[in-house]
Protein backbone atom coordinates (compact mmCIF):
# COMPACT_ATOMS: atom_id res chain seq x y z
CA UNK A 1 0.00 0.00 0.00
CA UNK A 2 1.49 3.34 -0.95
CA UNK A 3 2.68 5.70 2.31
CA UNK A 4 1.70 8.75 -0.01
CA UNK A 5 -1.52 10.56 -0.72
CA UNK A 6 -1.77 13.11 -3.22
CA UNK A 7 -3.71 15.64 -2.92
CA UNK A 8 -2.97 18.15 -5.69
CA UNK A 9 -1.46 16.78 -9.00
CA UNK A 10 -0.86 19.95 -11.57
CA UNK A 11 0.46 19.45 -15.02
CA UNK A 12 3.39 21.59 -15.02
CA UNK A 13 4.83 20.80 -11.47
CA UNK A 14 7.47 23.08 -10.33
CA UNK A 15 7.55 22.05 -6.12
CA UNK A 16 6.98 18.82 -4.42
CA UNK A 17 5.49 19.67 -1.18
CA UNK A 18 5.89 16.34 1.25
CA UNK A 19 3.59 16.38 4.11
CA UNK A 20 4.05 14.35 7.83
CA UNK A 21 1.55 13.94 10.27
CA UNK A 22 2.04 14.60 13.97
CA UNK A 23 0.81 11.33 16.34
CA UNK A 24 -2.06 9.76 15.68
CA UNK A 25 -2.94 12.00 12.40
CA UNK A 26 -3.64 11.27 8.97
CA UNK A 27 -2.54 12.52 5.48
CA UNK A 28 -6.19 14.25 5.37
CA UNK A 29 -5.05 16.65 7.95
CA UNK A 30 -3.10 18.38 4.97
CA UNK A 31 -5.80 18.14 2.70
CA UNK A 32 -6.88 21.65 2.97
CA UNK A 33 -3.56 23.05 2.52
CA UNK A 34 -3.83 22.80 -1.32
CA UNK A 35 -6.08 25.60 -1.70
CA UNK A 36 -3.18 28.02 -0.35
CA UNK A 37 -0.61 26.67 -2.50
CA UNK A 38 -0.37 28.04 -5.60
CA UNK A 39 -1.62 25.38 -8.70
CA UNK A 40 2.40 24.45 -9.46
CA UNK A 41 2.96 22.60 -6.23
CA UNK A 42 2.75 19.17 -6.14
CA UNK A 43 1.10 18.32 -2.44
CA UNK A 44 1.65 15.00 -1.20
CA UNK A 45 1.08 13.58 2.63
CA UNK A 46 2.32 10.60 4.35
CA UNK A 47 -0.28 8.20 5.35
CA UNK A 48 1.09 6.11 7.97
CA UNK A 49 -0.70 2.58 8.15
CA UNK A 50 -3.41 2.00 10.55
CA UNK A 51 -5.60 4.55 9.97
CA UNK A 52 -7.77 6.69 6.97
CA UNK A 53 -7.51 4.49 4.33
CA UNK A 54 -5.46 1.99 5.44
CA UNK A 55 -7.19 1.24 8.65
CA UNK A 56 -7.06 -2.37 8.04
CA UNK A 57 -3.07 -2.31 8.10
CA UNK A 58 -1.40 -2.53 11.37
CA UNK A 59 0.37 -0.18 13.47
CA UNK A 60 4.01 0.62 12.66
CA UNK A 61 5.38 0.25 16.39
CA UNK A 62 9.08 1.75 15.59
CA UNK A 63 9.72 5.15 13.87
CA UNK A 64 12.81 3.75 11.21
CA UNK A 65 10.69 1.32 9.56
CA UNK A 66 8.57 4.17 8.73
CA UNK A 67 11.34 6.00 7.44
CA UNK A 68 12.20 3.40 5.16
CA UNK A 69 9.34 2.92 3.70
CA UNK A 70 8.42 6.41 3.32
CA UNK A 71 12.25 6.92 1.46
CA UNK A 72 11.62 3.88 -0.31
CA UNK A 73 8.56 5.37 -2.08
CA UNK A 74 9.97 8.98 -2.91
CA UNK A 75 13.55 7.67 -4.39
CA UNK A 76 11.41 6.48 -7.59
CA UNK A 77 9.65 9.97 -8.08
CA UNK A 78 10.40 12.47 -10.63
CA UNK A 79 13.26 14.14 -9.29
CA UNK A 80 11.47 17.49 -8.67
CA UNK A 81 12.55 20.08 -6.52
CA UNK A 82 11.49 18.95 -3.12
CA UNK A 83 10.54 19.79 0.49
CA UNK A 84 9.66 17.91 3.35
CA UNK A 85 7.04 18.94 5.92
CA UNK A 86 6.79 17.47 9.35
CA UNK A 87 5.00 18.65 12.57
CA UNK A 88 5.42 17.22 16.17
CA UNK A 89 5.54 13.13 15.74
CA UNK A 90 6.18 14.13 11.77
CA UNK A 91 8.90 16.33 12.72
CA UNK A 92 11.17 13.17 13.43
CA UNK A 93 9.93 10.58 11.09
CA UNK A 94 10.62 13.50 8.03
CA UNK A 95 14.43 14.05 9.26
CA UNK A 96 14.81 10.23 9.48
CA UNK A 97 13.55 9.69 5.79
CA UNK A 98 15.58 12.68 4.62
CA UNK A 99 19.07 11.26 6.45
CA UNK A 100 18.03 7.81 4.55
CA UNK A 101 17.40 9.75 1.29
CA UNK A 102 20.77 11.84 1.61
CA UNK A 103 22.89 8.76 2.67
CA UNK A 104 21.90 6.92 -0.53
CA UNK A 105 23.03 9.75 -2.70
CA UNK A 106 21.49 12.43 -4.64
CA UNK A 107 18.44 13.68 -3.67
CA UNK A 108 16.05 16.60 -5.18
CA UNK A 109 14.80 17.58 -1.79
CA UNK A 110 16.11 20.72 -0.90
CA UNK A 111 14.96 22.11 2.66
CA UNK A 112 13.34 20.09 5.37
CA UNK A 113 10.51 21.91 7.34
CA UNK A 114 10.16 20.99 10.84
CA UNK A 115 7.01 22.02 13.48
CA UNK A 116 6.41 21.45 16.57
CA UNK A 117 8.65 19.22 18.01
CA UNK A 118 12.53 19.62 19.17
CA UNK A 119 15.33 17.51 17.57
CA UNK A 120 15.96 15.80 21.15
CA UNK A 121 13.92 15.46 23.72
CA UNK A 122 14.36 13.88 27.25
CA UNK A 123 12.87 10.27 28.18
CA UNK A 124 9.13 10.33 29.10
CA UNK A 125 7.34 7.81 31.66
CA UNK A 126 5.60 4.53 29.94
CA UNK A 127 2.59 5.31 31.28
CA UNK A 128 0.21 4.47 28.18
CA UNK A 129 -3.07 4.18 30.17
CA UNK A 130 -6.41 5.92 28.65
CA UNK A 131 -6.42 8.54 31.14
CA UNK A 132 -2.82 9.95 30.45
CA UNK A 133 -3.25 9.57 26.39
CA UNK A 134 -6.32 12.05 26.45
CA UNK A 135 -4.77 14.09 29.19
CA UNK A 136 -1.85 14.77 27.13
CA UNK A 137 -4.22 15.50 23.28
CA UNK A 138 -6.10 17.82 25.63
CA UNK A 139 -3.07 19.62 26.75
CA UNK A 140 -1.72 20.44 23.30
CA UNK A 141 -5.10 20.89 21.59
CA UNK A 142 -5.94 20.62 18.72
CA UNK A 143 -9.33 18.51 16.55
CA UNK A 144 -8.10 15.43 18.33
CA UNK A 145 -8.85 16.64 21.78
CA UNK A 146 -12.79 16.92 20.65
CA UNK A 147 -12.41 13.31 19.07
CA UNK A 148 -11.68 11.89 22.41
CA UNK A 149 -14.85 13.28 24.17
CA UNK A 150 -16.97 10.80 21.77
CA UNK A 151 -16.35 6.93 23.14
CA UNK A 152 -17.63 5.45 19.94
CA UNK A 153 -14.24 7.74 18.21
CA UNK A 154 -12.46 7.57 20.88
CA UNK A 155 -12.30 3.70 21.25
CA UNK A 156 -10.82 3.98 17.09
CA UNK A 157 -8.69 6.37 18.22
CA UNK A 158 -7.34 5.32 21.47
CA UNK A 159 -4.98 2.70 20.16
CA UNK A 160 -3.91 4.55 17.35
CA UNK A 161 -2.17 7.03 19.49
CA UNK A 162 -1.23 4.85 22.32
CA UNK A 163 1.32 3.39 19.09
CA UNK A 164 2.25 6.13 18.22
CA UNK A 165 3.22 7.94 21.68
CA UNK A 166 4.92 5.19 22.39
CA UNK A 167 6.54 5.27 19.22
CA UNK A 168 8.10 8.66 19.47
CA UNK A 169 8.35 8.66 23.36
CA UNK A 170 11.42 5.77 22.76
CA UNK A 171 12.29 7.33 19.32
CA UNK A 172 16.00 8.88 19.81
CA UNK A 173 18.46 10.93 16.99
CA UNK A 174 21.63 8.93 17.12
CA UNK A 175 24.14 11.23 17.82
CA UNK A 176 26.34 9.96 15.32
CA UNK A 177 23.85 11.21 12.70
CA UNK A 178 25.35 13.30 9.95
CA UNK A 179 24.55 16.64 9.77
CA UNK A 180 22.06 16.93 6.68
CA UNK A 181 23.35 18.70 3.53
CA UNK A 182 19.78 20.18 3.08
CA UNK A 183 18.99 23.10 5.06
CA UNK A 184 15.99 23.11 7.96
CA UNK A 185 13.52 25.51 8.70
CA UNK A 186 11.95 25.48 12.02
CA UNK A 187 8.58 26.49 12.88
CA UNK A 188 6.50 26.51 16.22
CA UNK A 189 3.75 28.16 17.98
CA UNK A 190 4.99 30.74 20.86
CA UNK A 191 2.61 29.04 23.06
CA UNK A 192 3.59 25.46 22.76
CA UNK A 193 3.41 23.79 25.59
CA UNK A 194 5.53 20.99 24.16
CA UNK A 195 8.29 22.56 22.14
CA UNK A 196 10.31 26.31 23.38
CA UNK A 197 11.42 28.65 20.94
CA UNK A 198 15.17 28.07 22.31
CA UNK A 199 14.47 24.01 21.68
CA UNK A 200 12.89 24.36 18.27
CA UNK A 201 16.34 26.48 17.87
CA UNK A 202 18.51 23.54 18.06
CA UNK A 203 17.29 21.88 15.05
CA UNK A 204 19.98 24.61 13.78
CA UNK A 205 22.70 21.77 14.91
CA UNK A 206 21.33 19.04 12.39
CA UNK A 207 22.26 20.77 9.02
CA UNK A 208 25.68 21.73 7.37
CA UNK A 209 23.24 24.36 4.95
CA UNK A 210 21.19 27.31 5.84
CA UNK A 211 18.80 27.29 8.95
CA UNK A 212 16.18 29.60 10.28
CA UNK A 213 13.40 29.57 12.51
CA UNK A 214 10.33 31.15 12.45
CA UNK A 215 7.89 31.66 15.41
CA UNK A 216 4.46 32.06 14.69
CA UNK A 217 1.02 32.89 17.70
CA UNK A 218 -0.53 29.94 18.84
CA UNK A 219 -0.30 26.49 20.84
CA UNK A 220 1.10 23.06 19.24
CA UNK A 221 -1.28 22.61 16.21
CA UNK A 222 -1.08 27.17 15.23
CA UNK A 223 -0.83 25.33 11.70
CA UNK A 224 -4.18 24.76 11.53
CA UNK A 225 -5.65 28.81 12.06
CA UNK A 226 -2.18 29.44 10.36
CA UNK A 227 -2.38 27.66 7.49
CA UNK A 228 -2.34 30.28 4.80
CA UNK A 229 1.11 31.39 6.65
CA UNK A 230 2.66 28.21 6.94
CA UNK A 231 2.12 27.11 3.54
CA UNK A 232 3.12 31.07 2.75
CA UNK A 233 6.70 30.74 4.08
CA UNK A 234 7.44 27.10 2.92
CA UNK A 235 6.28 28.60 -0.54
CA UNK A 236 8.05 31.48 -0.38
CA UNK A 237 11.43 29.41 -0.85
CA UNK A 238 10.56 28.63 -4.26
CA UNK A 239 9.82 31.89 -5.79
CA UNK A 240 8.18 30.12 -8.33
CA UNK A 241 5.67 28.75 -6.03
CA UNK A 242 4.90 32.59 -4.05
CA UNK A 243 1.79 33.59 -5.65
CA UNK A 244 -0.74 32.33 -3.97
CA UNK A 245 -1.95 33.44 -0.52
Amino acid sequence: MSYLSRHSSPDRPALRLVCFPHAGGGASFFRSWSGHLDPSVELLAVQYPGRENRFREPLVPDLAPLAEAVAGQLRPLSPLPTVLFGHSMGAAVAYETLLRLEAAGDTPVTRLCVSGRAPDTPARDDDYSDERLVRAVGRLGGTQAAVLDDPDLRELVLPILRNDYRLIDRYRRSPDAPRLRADVLALTGDRDPQVTVEQAGAWAATTAGAFSLHVLAGDHFYLVAAAAEVTGIIAAIHPRTAGKA
